[in-house]
């Protein structure tokens, strides 16, 4: 049995979860939810406990055991207290800009790069080289920061770029010089 799979979900106090046509929707204090469900997995609640089964052994029920349980506690976790990412802007003369809704980043190139999220995510730039991305959706969360990174990912020899809270860049050893 998937050991993820297998583990409860608690219920926080604000979240409330509801399963229908076998679509789950959760809704908190932050927003709501929904995400449908395969068929070879069944989602029960009891006494502010959310379980996850599978329906047999097959191959793909056991793969989808583990992978919605998790789906699910992001999904309450998300309604409840949200997700953050935080990117780190590195090199001269890079920096990000808040204009409105558009994020304008400038990074190195001939032109300014302007990014707009979706409705559901919120940037802050709380200094000019430090961009925060919020949301209640993890997957969106994550897919908005891998987007804004892709615009100047962190090169291996001066460490330039905008890289995640964290990340270690492997550094490259430059050219040698004539001996």
């Amino acid at each position: 049995m998937s050991r993820i799979g297998k583990m409860p979900i608690k219920l926080a106090d604000q979240a409330k979860v509801e399963v229908k046509d076998n679509v789950i929707s959760v809704s908190g204090p932050k927003g709501s939810l929904s995400q449908a469900m395969v068929s070879e997995v069944t989602v029960s609640i009891n006494d502010g406990i959310v379980s996850v089964q599978r329906i047999d052994d097959s191959k793909r029920a056991k793969a989808m055991h583990g992978l919605y349980r998790m789906l699910v506690n992001n999904m309450i976790e998300g309604v409840t207290k949200g997700f953050t990412r935080k990117l780190e802007i590195t090199g001269v003369g890079y920096r990000a800009e808040l204009k409105g809704d558009l994020l304008s980043l400038t990074l190195g190139y001939s032109h300014l790069i302007f990014f707009k999220a979706p409705g559901e995510i919120k940037i802050e730039v709380p200094d000019p080289v430090t961009v925060l991305i919020s949301g209640i959706d993890k997957a969106l969360v994550g897919q908005i920061a891998a987007k804004i990174r892709s615009f100047r990912k962190p090169e291996p020899y001066r460490g330039k770029g905008i890289k995640y809270e964290g990340e270690v860049i492997r550094r490259k050893e430059g050219k040698a010089a004539g001996k």
